[in-house]
């Protein structure tokens, strides 16, 4: 494969091996195409040594049709829009372009692609061709079948072909034209009987009036053909659309609705989505804002669009004999709510007490069965001794949920249920006329299945057609045509090393091995842009090695005994923690709740301080920085003269393995403490108390001197806590958590004094606050640990708690960089709500800066760090050159000033500017 990227090297290979199903197939070989002729050479190569292909897009698969022995290609580079045809409502794209880019583009002419899948914002449009894909919309927009013009394909017997409409294709499109002619009967009745019969091969469209050979290859997994370009329909997105939540007792008395709102808006519903509210729930309980939605513990998100839409609303109304109803009319709770819907694969796997899987998580019937059949599979749930939340395109008679199957690491006999219960719904199944699939596809999980819900014939048809278009049986093996057992090579029930972990893991019973395995693979991460935090790294370089994904992965193949002999010794699991910028985007971020920046310390801990391996001078010295700035502390002046000497500048940051090109911090003189310990000796009992942390104490006293003064200015007495209390940062990002046990235990227990006084506790670094919410659980089970968590405020926090006035910001602009773990662990909603109640014009930049910690500064990682802050912070300063650039971080303010050469405030110091 001369000219083709290829890589085979044992990391990639267990980064491909899973996707987002319950399996682990190991490639041989993973190829990175750029374009048609790579995928054309890819081909050869398998047709020559007999070997499998597997096409992938985002690698989002639930049913495991993304996963192959052989040669993996990842589309992701082969991503050219190549034409927007506004006049014909088309696009030609290739099979790499993300959803979400495809939107983007249609976007100006007032276009969009229809199908939108949860999975929108970094799943491919060939993954969408190759399994059906619906999503919430399909209702109004129809299925990718519905909207795929042409294809220009390679079929697995080498013939390159281009399918359009109903013309006369080449040999391979005449031969499957044969396979209808002489099957009419059976193909109509037995295929294309409702709209999310997406299980097997979607024969009805070989037949004479239906014939589109290129609709008949959508949904047919990459098992017959491989995408090489695709013409899709486009619809119109100006229309005006309108949401309206329903409440009922039950899931299953949502279901029953349906069919009544269905019928009082004919052709005008564009999405009707189930949601359970334990799903909500899940949302609420981790902090995150959620409107409010009628009572219920069910609920249906409709959506109708038109002028009249109104009108429709009314007569839903009136048909859905709901227990209550809310017109949402603020098109940020209606993306509010429907971020809910779309993070619900995500969601639902953590909305049990033990892990909930996918498997049986996509069956369909039609829509006026679909009360009913929700009964039957809450029953078999109960016999089986299952849980599950079930969600999902109600509309559609489309049910998602996520079961908590008993697996066992180790014990493949474990699977045992998983099996019983996925045979006794495929029989039930059967009764209402639904199908296994309604949009994810059969792939491994369901392939096996299909004799129970397909007769011999039609089996013998899938079989017939797939020696036509892959003779040789080489792509996308063991699923639809032969498929392999749905036991076979499942991930859940691999042997897991056992690890005695240096964190509590708080929320994974004290288990590594079942921390990382909360990622199922959803790759939200890997989204080409996003509008959170998560994942800095991957936008900066778009490999999937240095994706939140990615990581999981590399850490769950070292801890099941795969690939990675060394565990997490291993050198591949240095080099793919090595770009984490433990920002914790992730903890918020990723719907499964995976938090790589604290299993990022505790394998760091494993690593240097269980196995004795060397740590870097970095862990030392930057990972110690709060130990030098208080030995340096007396010496600050000095300190910061000498370190304006450049060999003597050079000198230090050799030794503590600073980038040459990062500048070094000027210690501060005097402390906030030592500026504040005199001075402000409290005659009257303080109302206000600040905590130093050691980065604002040694680094940034002017915000803890600005909030001071904005505090005093409304009569407040302020005191700032003189007593030493690091919450132990800088130790835990670099895995020295022994000491940083140590530390985080003296902190809390002096904080905790000072917070059940009554007087609130204010902090003004936000990475240090999160510390105390988050690590610091991980670390320290004393009582004294949740009292801080809850007691000690931000800046903000405080203002808004004691309700103090604000002041004129009117015709002030800023743009506000949060610092990663604000925005992921405290939140920065009451600094927004403050500066827009203020007056002031808010752009709030997502994304991580860059810096994160010692990351940035760190030998090799420059570069990184320079094309994170690329992705949103440079672009959004240069954009709003005389904004005031508002940055609460100490990593924030640092990497502007290096990068940008810009001053930075904290929100206090704006405030108290205004006083």
């Amino acid at each position: 494969m001369a000219g083709v990227e290829f890589d085979d090297s044992p990391v990639t290979r267990a980064l491909y091996s899973s996707d987002a199903s319950l399996y682990r197939v190991v490639p041989s070989v993973v190829v990175k195409a750029r374009n048609a002729e790579d995928v054309i050479a890819a081909h050869g190569v398998a047709r020559e040594m007999r070997v499998p292909v597997t096409m992938r897009g985002a690698g989002t698969s639930i049913a495991g049709n993304a996963i192959g022995s052989g040669i993996v290609i990842d589309t992701r580079r082969f991503n050219r829009i190549l034409d927007i045809d506004p006049g014909g409502r088309t696009a030609r794209v290739e099979p790499g372009v993300v959803h979400a880019d495809l939107q983007r583009a249609a976007a100006p002419h007032g276009l969009r692609f229809g199908p939108d899948p949860s999975s929108h914002s970094r799943c491919t449009v060939g993954g969408m061709i190759g399994n059906n894909a619906c999503g919430s919309r399909a209702l109004g927009y129809g299925r990718t079948v519905d909207n795929v013009e042409s294809l220009r394909v390679l079929y697995g017997n080498g013939e390159l072909a281009l399918e359009q409409g109903g013309r006369a294709g080449g040999v391979t499109a005449a031969r499957l034209a044969a396979v209808g002619d002489t099957n009419l009967a059976h193909l109509r009745t037995e295929f294309g009987r409702f709209g999310r019969q997406i299980s097997g091969y979607s024969l009805e469209h070989l037949l004479p009036e239906r014939r589109r050979v290129d609709r008949f290859l959508v949904g047919s997994e990459g098992s017959l053909a491989t995408v090489l370009e695709a013409t899709v329909r486009l619809v119109d997105d100006r229309v005006d659309r309108r949401m309206l939540v329903l409440g009922y007792p039950t899931m299953a008395d949502a279901a029953d609705a349906v069919p009544a709102l269905l019928a009082a808006a004919p052709g005008r519903l564009v999405a009707c989505e189930g949601m359970d509210s334990r799903i909500v729930g899940l949302v609420r309980a981790k902090g995150s804002p959620v409107p409010d939605l009628p009572r219920g513990s069910g609920w249906l998100f409709a959506e109708v669009a038109g002028e009249d839409a109104m009108d429709a609303v009314q007569r839903l109304v009136a048909a859905g004999a709901a227990l209550n109803t809310r017109f949402v009319d603020d098109p940020r709770e209606a993306a509010a709510l429907w971020r809910i819907r779309e993070d619900g694969a995500g969601l639902a796997g953590r909305s049990l007490p033990t892990p909930a899987y996918g498997g049986w998580e996509d069956a369909a019937v039609p829509p006026e069965h679909l009360g009913a059949w929700l009964r039957d599979f809450e029953e078999l749930l109960l016999e089986h001794g299952l849980q599950g939340v079930p969600y999902g395109h109600f509309g559609d008679g489309c049910v998602h949920c996520r079961i908590d199957f008993p697996f066992r690491p180790g014990d493949p006999a474990s699977a045992g249920v998983f099996r019983d219960f996925m045979t006794a719904c495929a029989k039930r199944l059967r009764d209402y006329g639904g199908t296994l699939s309604g949009e994810h596809g059969d792939g491994r999980v369901r392939g096996e299945l299909l004799p129970l819900m397909y007769d011999e014939t039609s089996l013998a048809l899938f079989r017939q057609v797939k020696v036509v278009c892959d003779p040789d049986g080489l792509l996308n093996p063991g699923i639809i045509a032969d498929p392999v057992p749905i036991t076979d090579d499942l991930r859940p029930v691999r042997p897991r090393i056992p690890v005695r972990p240096g964190l509590r893991l708080v929320h994974d019973a004290a288990d590594l091995g079942a921390a990382v395995h909360r990622c199922t693979g959803v790759g939200k991460c890997v989204a080409p842009k996003t509008a959170g935090v998560m994942c800095p790294s991957y936008l900066a370089t778009k490999d999937e090695r240095d994706s939140t994904r990615g990581r999981a992965r590399v850490l769950q193949e070292a801890l099941d005994g795969g690939l990675l002999r060394g565990g997490l010794n291993d050198p591949a699991v240095a080099e793919a923690l090595d770009l984490c910028l433990a920002c914790k985007g992730c903890s918020s971020d990723c719907p499964s709740g995976v938090d790589m920046a604290t299993y990022k310390s505790e394998v760091l801990h494993q690593r240097h301080d269980v196995a004795g391996m060397r740590r870097p001078r970095s862990h030392v010295f930057l990972g110690q920085l709060p130990r030098w700035a208080r030995l340096t502390a007396p010496l600050a002046p000095l300190t910061n003269l000498l370190l304006r000497v450049k060999p003597l500048a050079g000198l230090a940051k050799w030794v503590a393995g600073v980038d040459r090109r990062r500048s070094l911090p000027r210690f501060a003189s005097p402390t906030l403490r030592r500026a504040t310990d005199t001075s402000r000796v409290a005659e009257a009992p303080a109302d206000v108390l600040i905590w130093a942390d050691s980065f604002t104490d040694h680094f940034f006293p002017e915000s803890g001197l600005a909030a001071i003064r904005f505090l005093e200015s409304h009569g407040l007495v302020v005191r700032v806590i003189q007593e030493d209390a690091c919450c132990g940062l800088t130790w835990i990002t670099t895995g020295q958590l022994d000491r940083a046990r140590t530390l985080v235990a003296r902190t809390v227990r002096t904080l905790a004094h000072h917070v059940r006084s009554g007087i609130p506790v204010m902090a003004l670094e936000p990475s240090c606050l999160a510390t105390l919410r988050s690590d610091a659980r991980e670390l320290c089970d004393a009582e004294e640990t949740d009292v801080v968590a809850s007691g000690v405020l931000s800046f903000a926090e405080l203002v808004e708690r004691l309700d103090l006035p604000l002041p004129d910001l009117s015709g002030v602009e800023v743009v506000a960089q949060p610092h990663c773990h604000h925005s992921a662990v405290i939140g920065w909603d009451t600094d927004q709500r403050l500066l827009e109640r203020a007056g002031a014009t808010v752009t709030k930049v997502p994304g991580c800066c860059g810096l994160a910690g010692n990351f940035g500064v760190e030998k090799g990682h420059y570069e990184v760090s320079v094309a994170v802050a690329e992705s949103h912070l440079l672009p959004a300063v240069r954009a709003h050159s005389d904004a005031v650039v508002l940055a609460d971080g100490m990593s924030c303010r640092v990497q502007l000033g290096d990068l940008a050469w810009v001053s930075t405030r904290h929100l206090a110091e704006l405030f108290a500017s205004r006083v």
